[in-house]
């Protein structure tokens, strides 16, 4: 993995965004508000944190039992972020609630429970957002 991701925004028109990734050429996300800002065209930034986590969550939980000789035949997670006003009014994600289904065979309890203790330490994503991540901002004209 590198230490460094580029992702790319730029507008195409109204509040929806094209992005892309140095490391992922070709592939081209949309992104958009909703609506009454925007118009509900691709997903908006709170929609890709959750599903950011969700699937760092799924990644980490599958790799740990894979790496515990297991099988896994199937994984999902269903991702419910709160969002909330804080105290100026502004929009601010709450909380991320995520529930996970996983259906595996070939693992026997012990290491399954081991990895259910573990998993969540190993995804960069929850991990970081349970932190709070630093963020730089530099606006130029």
């Amino acid at each position: 993995m590198n230490e460094k991701i580029h992702a790319h925004v730029h507008r195409e028109k109204g509040y929806k965004s094209s992005v892309t990734f140095d490391e992922l050429r070709g592939v081209e996300l949309h992104m958009d508000e909703p609506k009454p800002v925007g118009t509900s065209e691709g997903p908006s930034a709170a929609m890709m944190l959750s599903s950011a986590v969700g699937h760092c969550l799924t990644s980490s939980l599958m790799f740990c039992i894979e790496k515990s000789r297991g099988n896994v035949k199937d994984i999902e997670a269903d991702v419910e972020t709160s969002l909330t006003r804080n105290d100026k009014g502004r929009w601010r994600v709450e909380g991320i609630k995520v529930n996970m289904k996983v259906d595996v065979n070939d693992i026997d309890k012990e290491k399954l429970e081991r990895c259910k203790s573990i998993f969540e330490d190993f995804c960069i994503v929850t991990a970081s957002v349970r932190e709070g991540v630093k963020i730089d901002v530099e606006v130029s004209y």
